[in-house]
């Protein structure tokens, strides 16, 4: 178990228009100019978008995985250590943030192509 930077940014790369940005020591991830995530390269930890509901869960079930990182209106941010989570977990939770970021045309774009993927192995 566990996920390296470099396997975290390829996920990046199988969703739609990510831009990467530097802010001193983390790395920043948005979508049309909207943040859903950020990378701590040095600490090995990432920051990701959920709801309130989502990452009190998280940080409740695993609190060896997930922190509270701060809350901001509806959305909560939770900080994952990678070397303590399943891949696939954290390209789901990526996901997610990344769909409450992103424009609604756009997620359900992606949602279709994400799904015939899967189904058909494409």
């Amino acid at each position: 178990m566990g996920v390296t930077v470099d396997e975290f940014l390829e996920m990046l790369e199988r969703l739609p228009a990510v831009k990467q940005g530097a802010g001193g020591d983390w790395i920043s991830f948005k979508v049309r100019d909207k943040g859903f995530g950020y990378l701590w390269e040095k600490t090995r930890t990432v920051g990701l978008k959920a709801t309130l509901e989502e990452q009190r869960a998280l940080v409740a079930e695993r609190p060896d995985v997930f922190e509270r990182q701060f809350d901001a209106g509806r959305f909560g941010w939770v900080v994952v250590h990678l070397d303590k989570i399943d891949p696939d977990e954290l390209f789901e939770l990526t996901v997610e943030a990344w769909c409450l970021t992103a424009p609604a045309p756009m997620v359900e774009e992606f949602e279709s192509s994400e799904l015939a993927a899967r189904l058909f192995g494409a």
